[in-house]
């Protein structure tokens, strides 16, 4: 059942079974000034053609997917399968775009954000770098992502002093959805949870992004592939899921023509 207030809800698609709102960088950064006015946290995960084949694996990792306020459609992959379904409404939200984007509006507004996730040298060095960029930025914390789950509590508490309003968990899928799920309703004070996965990685320099030209082409995926050949194990997922993909707009068809 999904229990999210109704100015927060906005449409959703399942993506074989998987679910993937249809989004843009605007509408999500909407949503994001209206999680941020509520009186709960709300969690804002990414979903990929990897992670949608993931998800169709591990019941815990679908589960997280469907109880997150807003999932954003991270990967091309998932974007192409919402248009074959005929949706139009919906653009590529790069999780590593609206994290910096969060913070610009954190900035902005003064609300004030803490990091959790990554080695204690990216995430120190990724909180400098966000305060360089964004004058003004609050950064009211920072964990990295080797805590011990005995001293749990103890990160909660700080998160909660800390008076953040943000929180950015990046500990990798499925590890980071599981961990805002089993946590959401102790977050006293956080209105917008993002899992980020590598970006504070990313925000170092660790890897480097696609070029921009790459980026606008949707070809992020092809770089990744070329420049880190140890993903090609991931990567295996995307034919599997462009051919249920495809059988699965087959199918939808044939039921439409019978009817």
């Amino acid at each position: 059942m999904d229990d999210r207030g109704d100015a927060l809800k906005m449409k959703r698609h399942d993506v074989l079974g998987v679910p993937v709102d249809l989004a843009t960088m605007s509408t999500t950064l909407h949503r994001a000034r209206e999680m941020l006015a509520g009186d709960r946290p709300c969690l804002v995960v990414a979903t990929n053609p990897e992670k949608v084949v993931a998800a169709r694996r591990n019941p815990e990792l679908a589960r997280a997917l469907r109880e997150a306020d807003l999932v954003i459609p991270d990967g091309i992959g998932v974007v192409l399968a919402a248009r074959l379904a005929g949706h139009r409404d919906i653009a590529r939200v790069p999780g590593s775009e609206l994290m910096p984007e969060l913070c610009a509006l954190a900035a902005e507004d003064r609300h004030p954000v803490f990091l959790y996730g990554a080695k204690p040298e990216i995430v120190t060095k990724a909180a400098r770098l966000l305060q360089q960029r964004y004058p003004g930025l609050e950064i009211a914390g920072t964990q990295h992502g080797y805590l011990e789950s005995e001293r749990m509590p103890e990160l909660i508490e700080a998160i909660n002093a800390s008076g953040a309003r943000m929180l950015f968990v990046g500990l990798g899928s499925p590890r980071q959805e599981l961990w805002m799920v089993r946590y959401r309703d102790v977050l006293t004070g956080v209105r917008v949870c993002q899992g980020v996965g590598g970006t504070f990685d990313a925000l170092c320099g660790h890897p480097r992004r696609a070029p921009a030209l790459m980026r606008r082409m949707n070809l992020e995926w092809l770089y990744r592939l070329v420049t880190q050949p140890s993903r090609l194990h991931r990567q295996s997922a995307l034919p599997l899921f462009a051919v249920r993909v495809l059988q699965d707009a087959l199918s939808r068809t044939g039921r439409a023509r019978r009817l």
